[in-house]
């Protein structure tokens, strides 16, 4: 398996983690967490392939991704239940920027694929890497995170996504900059968070 496609497992996972909390949190049932999940987890990568006019969306394609959310949320009751009990601010922030981090160069990556220019593709990881929790926070009835938290969140995403560009200009190799993207935005994002550094 490819490391782009791991990344790719990852991400749909830890935003579907994301979106579990924030569902049950909220008190919703079982098809608001799956609802919740689900855009969480596949929002981001849906605008990105409609923007970048790919079809079929990439989960259309991957029916096990969709199937395996479903499958989460069924069991996302007792899960989430018992995790209440160990689960932190601290770990969700890790998770969100985790999230943040590997849906941005999953999503750069997929534009510089389909051939578009670099500035185009670097908005398309962003995009890729905010949207989905811009979905799941406007479903649950609440001013999305990336403009209402004043870290640069969104900035985060944004110079990662530069620096894959710049390593793929280099020729470096391209799973190395997978990785070392994704780690550079999940650690700036963290570094934001624990510093409190604000935008304005």
């Amino acid at each position: 398996m490819s490391l782009i496609k791991i990344i790719e497992i990852l991400a749909i996972l830890v935003g579907a983690f994301s979106g579990f909390v924030e569902a049950r949190s909220k008190q919703m049932d079982v098809v608001g967490v799956f609802t919740v999940a689900f855009i969480t987890a596949f929002g981001g990568g849906t605008l990105r392939d409609i923007l970048l006019d790919q079809r079929p969306l990439f989960w259309v394609i991957h029916q096990e991704y969709a199937i395996l959310i479903f499958v989460l949320a069924l069991i996302s009751a007792p899960v989430i239940k018992t995790l209440r009990y160990i689960v932190s601010e601290r770990l969700i922030v890790v998770a969100d920027a985790l999230g943040l981090g590997l849906f941005s160069v999953a999503g750069v990556a997929a534009a510089i694929s389909a051939g578009m220019p670099l500035f185009i593709a670097s908005m398309m990881g962003v995009i890729t890497g905010i949207f989905g929790g811009v979905l799941r926070d406007i479903v649950c009835n609440e001013i999305p995170m990336v403009l209402r938290d004043r870290r640069p969140y969104a900035i985060c995403s944004f110079v990662g996504c530069w620096a894959y560009l710049l390593m793929q200009k280099f020729g470096i190799y391209p799973d190395y900059s997978l990785g070392a993207c994704a780690l550079l935005i999940t650690t700036l994002r963290l570094a934001t968070w624990a510093r409190d550094m604000r935008l304005g």
